[in-house]
Formats: structure tokens, C-alpha cells, sequence
């Protein structure tokens, strides 16, 4: 993600300090960048001149004292809100007064990070979705201590690097996060229950509902660690709401260290010559799947919008250009039909006896 950002801002004509304290990794991501900036170039999106251009922007740093000449430090670094507030609080000692600091966090509380901060009022949540320079959104989050036009700047900034940015609420998860729990956790219960395999629930929200990825090879991309912690830290923030429970297979995944794409096996196997199972299909099974995902999906929008989270534009905007969503959930919702999506519910409301399935206020009355 780190390496990504810098892309992005090297290509609109920020000069960039890259820094981390792996300075292995960091001298191995700058390779990759610049294979990646030739590929470009050979592929004529770019030219041969670009793409020197813009690795010639970046600068590899070995200390933060390094930043003190920065107008904008964006970190990318590990979910963890006591690393990311020890790294700005040294931050702080070292950039200027005017320096705007940003965190990339998916999902930890900007006022709370910023919490530590002399100054925190020049922090705000700068949040990009992975790959940053091929996904198009970003969430932009003021925290409760964020300056008033802050927002508004850093909105009009990632405008100009050909970002679509969305203004969101300081609230767990966000927008994207907050609103597609379901789609991973939904499916994951499908799954617990032996209701249907990983399979056929990526092939009933892809047949179905036109999604690029099901939910089991999308986790695998992400990785399932990640996946679970930014679950785990949307539960806890919420005060352990059972809607956003995470899932004790995704744990167990977890501990097994099979995290999907990145150690080779997930749901799914990437060894060379690996043979994976397919989907038995099943119509009625499929549908089941797909109106049980896709009406807790809707029931999450509806209640952010219920919330004020973000406008309703922004709502449809997040989901389609952050997780690449077929369509907008709230005009989904109007085609399917909210009764419809209402009764899928209270259906599941009955069978469970869970919270977990009770619809926003909102819901019944659209």
C-alpha cells in the first residue's frame, strides 16, 4: 500500500520521501515500482520520459528526521493505534507546524490516534484501497479535533491526483469497511453452517449479482488476516454490536497462517498445478445465498445513510469505485425492492433470534 501512495503522488508531480524502518523491503518495493513504471511506459500509457520522471521524484529515506521538509506525511504502516500514534508523535517533533499528517488506516479511529498529538488539529484520515494507483476511491476523514477546511482541502488534493474522494464520519470502519462486513461475514457463516461451500457462494454473487470477485477470492486478495482484523477492530469499536461479530473460521484461518494469496493458499490454493474444487450448482441454493448477502449489504447502506455517515452519492460512489460493486447499494435496493429486502430479513430475524439481522429504523419506512 505504502509504495502504491508514493506512486500516485509521484505521478502528479509530488516530490516523495519514502521511508521505513525495513530498509530491505523498502529498496525491494522501489524496485518493483520502477519495473512497474517501465511496463507502463512499454505498454504506452506513460512515456520512457514519465516514467524516469517519476522515479526520479522519489527520494529513499533512512530517518524520519527526514520529513522535516514535508507539507504532507501519509502513513501506511501496521493497524495498530499505539504504533501509529508513537510514529506521529515523533512526527510531530520534526515537520512544521503547517505539515498536514494523514493516516492510511482502514479502519482505527482518526480522533483517537490523534488523540496524543499537541496539534491535532492538521490530522485527518487519508484512507486509499489497494492497489492505490489503479483503485480509484478514497476516503477522506476528518477526526472530532480535525480543522474545519482540512477536509475540504485534502478533498480538492486527491482530486488533483485523479482520485474520487469521499468526505466520511469518524466512525469504525468508515464507509467501505462499515458497509461491506456482511458481504465477508454473511458469506462466512454460509460457510460455518455447511450451508454451501466457498465456492458456491463466489459463484452465486458472481452469477447473480454480477460481482468481479465472490467473497472467499476476494478475502484471499486482501488477505485473511487483514480481512479479520479490520473485522475484529469494527466490532470492538462498535461495542461488540453482534452485526459485525467476526467469524471463528476466519480466526482459525488466521492462526493457520493461510492467508491467501500472499503465503500461497487461502479458501482457495495458489501452488503451482493446485486443482481447486468447483461449485456444485444449485439455483435455489444460489439465490438463497445471494438475497441473504445482498440484503444485509443493503440494510448496512441504508442505515448509513439513516446515520448521515456520508451523502447518499458517496454512499453508491464508495462501494462502486472502492470495492468495485456492480452497482450503487441503495439504487439496488430500490430494484430489487425494499420490501423484499426488508422480509429477507426479518426472515433471518426469525429463524436466528440474532441481532445481528435487525433492519435499520429506515429500512421499513423506504
Amino acid at each position: 500500500m505504502g509504495i502504491g501512495i508514493v506512486q500516485v503522488a509521484a505521478s502528479n508531480g509530488c516530490q516523495v520521501c519514502l521511508f521505513d524502518v525495513n530498509e530491505e523491503l523498502t529498496q525491494k518495493s522501489l524496485h518493483n515500482l520502477e519495473n512497474t513504471l517501465q511496463k507502463l511506459a512499454q505498454k504506452e500509457k506513460i512515456s520512457f520520459q514519465e516514467a524516469e520522471d517519476i522515479f526520479n521524484r522519489i527520494k529513499f529515506c533512512t530517518e524520519l528526521s527526514d520529513f522535516k521538509n514535508c507539507d504532507l506525511v501519509i502513513e501506511a504502516i501496521v493497524e495498530n493505534k499505539e504504533i501509529k500514534q508513537k510514529v506521529f508523535s515523533d512526527l510531530e517533533n520534526i515537520v512544521s507546524e503547517n505539515c498536514v499528517l494523514a493516516s492510511n488506516t482502514s479502519s482505527i479511529s482518526i480522533t483517537s490516534i490523534s488523540s496524543i498529538l499537541k496539534q491535532p488539529s492538521r490530522f485527518i484520515g487519508i484512507h486509499f484501497f489497494n492497489p492505490a494507483p489503479i483503485m480509484p476511491l478514497v476516503e477522506v476523514i476528518p477526526g472530532l479535533l480535525t480543522h474545519n477546511t482540512l477536509a475540504d482541502e485534502m478533498y480538492n488534493l486527491m482530486k488533483s491526483w485523479g482520485k474520487v474522494p469521499v468526505i466520511a464520519k469518524d466512525i469504525p470502519g468508515f464507509i467501505v469497511n462499515r458497509i461491506a462486513r456482511p458481504y465477508y461475514g454473511e458469506a462466512l457463516r454460509l460457510v460455518e453452517e455447511n450451508i454451501a461451500t466457498p465456492q458456491q457462494v463466489d459463484q452465486a454473487m458472481k452469477s447473480l449479482g454480477g460481482f468481479r470477485m465472490g467473497p472467499f477470492e476476494l478475502m484471499d486478495l486482501i488477505g485473511v488476516d487483514v480481512n479479520f482484523s479490520v473485522t475484529t477492530t469494527v466490532y470492538k469499536d462498535y461495542f461488540y454490536d453482534p452485526k459485525y461479530k467476526p467469524s471463528l473460521l476466519q480466526q482459525r484461518m488466521s492462526e493457520a497462517k493461510l492467508h491467501g494469496r500472499k503465503t500461497g493458499k487461502g479458501f482457495y490454493d495458489y501452488s503451482d498445478n493446485a486443482v481447486n474444487p468447483t461449485a456444485e450448482k444449485d439455483d435455489a441454493l444460489y439465490q438463497q445465498i445471494f438475497m441473504r448477502i445482498i440484503s444485509m449489504l443493503i440494510n448496512e447502506a441504508v442505515e448509513a445513510k439513516r446515520l448521515k455517515i456520508a451523502s447518499d452519492q458517496d454512499i453508491e460512489l464508495a462501494m462502486q469505485k472502492g470495492v468495485n460493486y456492480p452497482k450503487g447499494l441503495l439504487a439496488w435496493a430500490k430494484e430489487i425492492g425494499y420490501e423484499k429486502i426488508s422480509q429477507t430479513l426479518e426472515n433471518l430475524y426469525q429463524e436466528y433470534q440474532e441481532e445481528r439481522y435487525r433492519q435499520s429504523p429506515l429500512l421499513r419506512k423506504l
